[in-house]
């Protein structure tokens, strides 16, 4: 692959543009033969829960759950902040497909490898 992508996805229900845009920007690098990583925190820790992103679909995008599916189906890797997950109560046995839980020092070591980055 040429090179390595990652989105930070902050944000989940409370602004769906922004945490749809994060996943089509992730499914636009991986198009781009991108070694891509979303890495959900804060708010975005939601979305990793199965049955969350169901109903988020803005206009003018696919809705949600196909772009974080595709995301998954087409070998982009979604990790997912450990305390952010954990300070929410979320359940590690409803995680969607794709997602593993992580502590920082894997975003770190990703973004160490001169990988490009964009937060949402």
């Amino acid at each position: 692959m040429a090179g390595k992508f990652c989105v930070t996805q902050t944000y989940a229900k409370n602004d769906t543009d922004k945490a749809t845009v994060g996943f089509v920007i992730a499914n636009a690098a991986l198009g781009s033969e991108k070694e891509t990583m979303v890495f959900l925190m804060a708010e975005g820790v939601r979305l990793a829960e199965q049955g969350y992103a169901d109903d988020i679909h803005e206009a003018g995008f696919a809705p949600l759950k196909e772009l974080m599916a595709n995301f998954a189906a087409g070998g982009g890797q979604i990790f997912v902040c450990s305390p952010c997950f954990k300070r929410r109560n979320l359940d590690e046995k409803k995680l969607v497909a794709g997602a593993t839980i992580v502590g920082g020092a894997r975003l770190v070591e990703f973004l160490s490898d001169d990988a490009a980055s964009v937060s949402f």
